[in-house]
Parts: C-alpha cells; structure tokens; sequence
C-alpha cells in the first residue's frame, strides 16, 4: 500500500482503469511464463501447469490488495485499484513473473483506526488465501511419476537428480506454517517433495510464496503494512519496533555473508569452523536481508509517519494486531531461498 495524496484520475476513468487492466494481462503473461519454467518446461503444450501457477498468485495477490482496498474504502480514503507489476523471466533470476501489487491512497489516512483496518485488512485476506492454495496443494499432491517426468533420474532416497542442470539443489527455506499445513492435509502415503523440489509443485510454491509476502509485509517497519498496524497499535514507539527489525535484518545477513568475507580475508579455515558449528548454517542466515535492511533504511524508512488523529485502538483492534505478530512467526522463515 502506498499513500500518495496527488490528484491524478481515479480508477474510474477509462484511462486509468485501462493501466490497470494492461498491468494485469501482462503479470497474467509473465505468472504463466514462470509457472511453466519452475517446471523446466517452454513448450506451449505445458501452459496448463503455467495458468495454474499465475491463477494461484494472482488470486493470493488480489486478495492481498483488495483487502487494503475495501477496507480504505469503508473508511472513506479515496485509493487507486490495484497497480500489478509483472516481471518477465530474466537469465540466472530467480522469479517468480511479478513484483506483487501496489495500491494508492490519494488522501491522508485520518487517524489510527482508520490506519490500522487499512494495514491490516491486506495481509490477513493474502495469508487466508496462501493457506487455501496450500490446502488444496497438498491435499492433491501428484505421485513420484509426477517428479519422475521432470527428473527421470531422480533419487527418492537422497532426493537428489544426478543429472540436473543445477550443480548444487536449490533449496526453499520451510515455516511452522507449511510444515503444520503439510501435516494436516496431505492424504497417509502421498509423496510430500523435499524443500529443494518443491517449488515444481504449482501451488506448493505459490501457496509458500504467499506466505512469504506475507511475513514481508507485516515486518513492523516504516511503510510497510507491518509499520502501519504497530504505529496505529502503539503510535511513535513504532520506532523501536522498526530499530529491532533492522538490526535483526543486518545481523541475519551479516552472518550470512561472514564465512565468504572470512574466506576472501584469507580466513579459510576459520570459516570452515564457523559453518561446521552450525548445522545447515546457510538455512538459518541469509546474504539476502542485507538487501531488505537497504530497503528499509532508504526507502520504507524505520520510522512511520504520524496520523492526524491519534485515538487508542479498541481492544478488539488490539488483539488482532497481536495477532498479526503470530501471523510473521508463523509464516517467516531464517533463509527463504539458498544453495544447499
């Protein structure tokens, strides 16, 4: 959600909704592309599998931002309809066919109430949604041959594919989350693939990629929805919140990039121990939260802007602000995407 009090055209006008409609049929085109390459396919004949993958992010994603915008809406805060923002497949990219989607306020939010529903209305609609696409995934998982026809050589003991094109498995961080969804729905005896053959399973990865804009979005910082519930929560101490989570982001990632440095300091067997005492050391500190403690820092800012009105939420509110925290627990993960 970005707030924006500019006086452009609303979505109303045929020009603007015509921006909207084009964003979408073109991240319909890019989700369909990446569906189909998350299964090593380009054959037209497989764009089955490539519509179930963008219908399944695209349907968490308009939940996600249609969220914000009834509840703006309900409040009386004129705002945009979605701006969808594909991603076309570039070489050695991890992608997923899209940035996500942005809506626009074009008015100040008036006070904390009105702040809150509007930040929190997004992230609970993409997190019911993510959970529904990872029901219906597991409990419709496919058989081995289902793999087998993406790695005919496939190790189902060291599930491993000798023959890859990847040297090295690419895995995908797991959350209490997915593990309890995994538990609860897949059938007795039904093949569940390892984290590092996952993202072949259209809504196995769209369903974990959901989750995983979730927590994102809920981090307690600055612009973000996380931002928006906890100043609404607890008005200008939000900046503590903002602090711990950059500092956690920047001790993450610093250890993430530790044993590399260490190793180009001339350091090799110094971090050869450092990674040995950690079991699967790179599944717990990621590089990548150097990235989104930049972001933070520049451009979502730690600190959140204040409100006209600076009532106290009802308790009712309240609850379910903490219950937004649970809702990051359970959907975050130490190391969304690594090599193993």
């Amino acid at each position: 959600m970005d707030n924006d009090a500019s006086s452009e055209r609303g979505p109303s006008a045929p020009g603007g909704i015509l921006k909207h409609v084009v964003l979408f049929i073109a991240t319909l085109i890019t989700t369909m592309i990446a569906g189909m390459l998350w299964q090593n396919q380009t054959d037209l004949a497989y764009i089955g599998t490539g519509l179930v993958y963008s219908f399944s992010v695209l349907f968490i994603l308009n939940c996600h931002e249609f969220g914000h915008y009834f509840a703006a809406r309900y409040h009386g805060v004129p705002v945009s309809l979605p701006y969808y923002i594909p991603l076309p497949p570039l070489p050695h990219f991890i992608n997923f066919g899209t940035l996500g989607a942005v809506i626009r306020t074009r008015a100040a939010i008036p006070n904390r109430t009105a702040l809150f529903d509007i930040g929190i209305a997004g992230p609970i609609a993409g997190f019911i949604a993510s959970i529904l696409v990872l029901a219906v995934g597991f409990m419709t998982l496919p058989g081995e041959e289902f793999l087998l026809g993406i790695h005919p050589d496939y190790d189902f003991e060291l599930h491993t594919a000798p023959s890859a094109e990847a040297g090295l498995p690419l895995y995908f961080g797991s959350t209490l989350l997915y593990v309890f969804m995994q538990n609860v729905f897949s059938a007795p005896g039904a093949y569940v693939p390892p984290m590092s053959e996952m993202y072949h399973y259209p809504l196995l990865i769209t369903g974990w990629f959901g989750l995983l804009v979730t927590a994102l979005n809920l981090f307690p910082a600055g612009q973000l929805d996380g931002g928006h519930i906890t100043y609404a929560m607890f008005g200008s101490k939000q900046r503590f919140f903002g602090r711990a989570v950059l500092a956690v982001l920047l001790f993450s990632g610093g250890m993430g990039i530790l044993p590399a440095v260490l190793d180009m300091a001339g350091y090799g067997e110094s971090a050869m121990r450092l990674l040995d005492s950690f079991p699967r050391y790179e599944a717990w500190f990621w590089p990548g939260w150097l990235f989104w403690a930049l972001l933070i820092a520049v451009f979502i800012k730690v600190q959140h802007p204040p409100v006209a009105v600076e009532e106290s939420l009802s308790r009712r509110r309240m609850l379910l602000g903490w219950t937004s925290y649970l809702m990051l627990l359970l959907s975050i993960t130490p190391a969304p995407i690594y090599i193993g």
